[in-house]
């Protein structure tokens, strides 16, 4: 059984909650390197927490986009999503197989118990330093992704 200190869904060895709140400060910043990977933050974060409401086809398609073509390929994503999403292209969410080589949303019915990577692993200090944040959230991506694959 998990300790006070431990979250029960991702197994992070800290509040991942507050600490996905400090990120998504740092995210509505606007500014590099933490604005560019928003949606990635929001991705993982929801994959790793059974609670979630924001395990959507985009955004396991955002942690598969931005795990074959880093930041740069999440801007062309975002512009394909707010042009479907749009009342003149049938106003829809976008899902996973709008995204070609997106595999499907994995079934969330055995979400994975624990994870290689967590917000923790991201944090670093809890302050999210921009030195390296790229690289420690394509690994919490890969990982996120990978943990899922391995559950289903």
């Amino acid at each position: 059984m998990p300790d006070a200190k431990t979250c029960g869904q991702c197994a992070a060895p800290d509040d991942c909650g507050e600490l996905f709140q400090r990120l998504l400060a740092l995210d509505f910043s606007m500014r590099a390197p933490w604005a560019d990977v928003h949606a990635v933050s929001v991705a993982c974060f929801s994959f790793q927490h059974s609670s979630s409401m924001a395990r959507t086809g985009y955004y396991w398609a955002a942690l598969h986009v931005y795990v074959e073509g880093g930041p740069a390929a999440l801007g062309p994503m975002a512009r394909r999503a707010r042009r479907l999403n749009s009342h003149r292209h049938g106003g829809r969410a976008p899902g996973a197989d709008d995204f070609p080589g997106v595999p499907p949303l994995p079934d969330d019915a055995v979400p994975p118990a624990a994870f290689a990577t967590t917000i923790v692993d991201v944090a670093v200090d809890g302050s999210f330093p921009a030195e390296g944040h790229q690289e420690r959230m394509r690994r919490w991506a890969a990982d996120t992704v990978s943990a899922w694959r391995r559950a289903g």
